[in-house]
């Protein structure tokens, strides 16, 4: 199991991110911009994961969890969000073997029941065939929202422990969570100019840093995430700590 950054400080906290997390947000906008329908944004959008996960992959980052619908998306219209779901079945089938052969591995997590029984197939096809990868590890994060997961996973840890009600421990909860097979996210990425997290990983984001910008996701291409991987590594993590603490440990 991960240790958890509320719990214990990072030993050594990477220079390259172990893990990124990232809100793919603003594909409708890029879209309307260009006098286009909302849907091809989200096309495009597809082209730009494939590059971060490119990139990822390049410079040694081992997880990649990205937010391609949440819980609350939904609320979307009727016809957005059956195209979004025909784009997902699309490209988990297109891109399965790809994936495969270079050794990442892929995780679908969120909440499947409002899935179609042939998108559920196709998931469970999906991680079965890169479950032993040892490359990235892309999460797809689907149906998910933050408070869900601490709910279910507390549902869970009760169902299976009903004598640790009243007594959970964080130690008790982590196994239960969506995401308790990565590290917490090093650095968080948001596209599209907003600056909120947007019910998106609430326990694991305790002490990420949040990287915000203004560029639509379809245009977030390599140059863009040299930026933010630059930025990250100008970050002072403390963890709770002060300045003159780290310097301390560190002997400047």
């Amino acid at each position: 199991m991960f240790r958890s950054s509320t719990r214990e400080v990072p030993a050594d906290p990477p220079s390259v991110p172990r893990h990124v997390a990232i809100i793919m947000d603003g594909n409708g906008r890029w879209a309307k911009q260009r006098l286009m329908p909302r849907i091809f944004g989200h096309k495009r959008g597809v082209d730009a994961l494939r590059e971060t996960v490119k990139a990822c992959d390049a410079l040694g980052v081992r997880f990649l969890t990205v937010f391609a619908f949440s819980s609350e998306n939904w609320r979307r219209p009727a016809d957005e969000v059956s195209f979004l779901m025909g784009l997902f079945l699309r490209v988990l089938d297109s891109e399965i073997e790809r994936m495969h052969e270079r050794g990442i591995r892929l995780k679908i997590v969120g909440n499947r029941e409002k899935f179609s029984p042939e998108l559920v197939t196709l998931i469970e096809t999906a991680e079965a065939r890169t479950a032993a990868n040892s490359g990235l590890t892309l999460s797809i994060a689907a149906d998910y929202g933050g408070r869900w997961d601490v709910l279910h996973a507390l549902n869970r840890l009760h169902a299976e422990h009903p004598e640790r009600s009243g007594q959970v421990s964080e130690e008790d909860l982590v196994p239960y969570l969506a995401m308790s097979y990565a590290p917490e996210p090093d650095l968080f990425i948001r596209t599209g100019g907003e600056q909120r997290i947007s019910n998106f990983l609430l326990w694991q984001l305790a002490y990420t840093e949040l990287y915000f910008t203004d560029l639509l996701w379809p245009d977030f291409g390599q140059k863009a995430f040299d930026d933010a991987i630059a930025w990250y590594q100008g970050r002072e993590r403390r963890f709770g700590r002060t300045s003159e603490q780290l310097q301390a440990v560190s002997g400047c």
